[in-house]
């Protein structure tokens, strides 16, 4: 199967307030967010036309800028409307967007004040993130070997380009050993969250994940809770040790790319598809189309 590249594409992007043509959507090799991460993102998904929780995307988007200290030249209701216009003129109907914000090539250096901060839109199709075999048999996740890091050392509520850095190594070292991902650990030795997803876990009927202090807050995550605590189950955001999972019931991932996806294996733990995965992943398929 060939892979089309990404900037060798039909269609159009949005980049800087216009719809400009896809291969035309550049930036120069000295951009300072290549150099120094000084860049933030969104990944979003498109359901029968429409991108789930657009708002909340367009907002965090703002967020995850000024935790990187520089502000967005669009607001929140911009951006969203920006994203509509994109999926629309490229015809997307089930497919995936990118917004990404980053500093330009004005200054070089670790200092970067003014800089311009250039915005861009991208839409296109895409399937499931797992493929349909992982999304109902389960997918196989090792341990990482790197560690998200603690709040005093990045800034973790921002979805900025340099903390998935230690995600990529990761997945794909995963992926070279035969697994689907990697279960990322804190610098407490606590479980965290796959390489861009959330974690959590049944046990006795309950709902487990990991409370959010040094990673995303998925916008995912949050609907899954929603829909759990809608059908009365309690959810529990704790602090969760790797050697629980061995009593484990269930576990599956969030993500926007990921939506809900079981687990069936982490390093010596396994795991079947259970009851409650399996009606969240309903649930899920069903809210992002209400």
């Amino acid at each position: 199967m060939s892979l089309i590249p990404y900037d060798d594409r039909d269609g159009v992007i949005w980049y800087n307030g216009a719809a400009v043509p896809w291969r035309e959507a550049k930036l120069h090799v000295l951009s300072h967010g290549l150099h120094y991460a000084s860049c933030v993102f969104e990944g979003e998904r498109v359901y029968g036309g429409r991108v789930f929780k657009l708002a909340e995307h367009s907002e965090r988007l703002g967020r995850s800028a000024r935790l990187m200290d520089f502000e967005l030249p669009y607001g929140a209701e911009e951006i969203a409307a920006a994203t509509r216009e994109v999926v629309a003129a490229n015809g997307i109907a089930e497919g995936y967007v990118r917004p990404v914000a980053w500093r330009g090539s004005d200054m070089m250096g670790i200092s970067a004040q003014k800089n311009k901060v250039h915005v861009a839109i991208a839409a296109w199709e895409w399937a499931a993130y797992f493929g349909d075999e992982g999304r109902l048999r389960g997918i196989r996740l090792v341990f990482a070997d790197y560690r998200r890091p603690s709040p005093e050392t990045a800034p973790v509520g921002s979805k900025a380009a340099g903390l998935y850095m230690i995600c990529m190594l990761s997945r794909h070292k995963a992926e070279a050993e035969g697994y689907d991902d990697a279960l990322m650990l804190d610098w407490r030795g606590r479980v965290a969250e796959a390489t861009g997803a959330n974690f959590f876990m049944v046990q006795n009927g309950e709902l487990h994940t990991p409370t959010p202090d040094c990673f995303l807050d998925g916008i995912t995550r949050r609907t899954a809770i929603a829909l759990a605590e809608a059908r009365g189950v309690k959810v529990v955001e704790r602090a969760i040790m790797p050697e629980e999972l061995a009593h484990a019931d269930e576990v599956f991932l969030t993500g926007t790319a990921a939506e809900v996806t079981p687990i069936r294996e982490i390093g010596p733990h396994h795991f079947q598809v259970g009851p409650l995965t399996r009606q969240l992943v309903e649930d899920y398929a069903k809210e992002v189309r209400r």
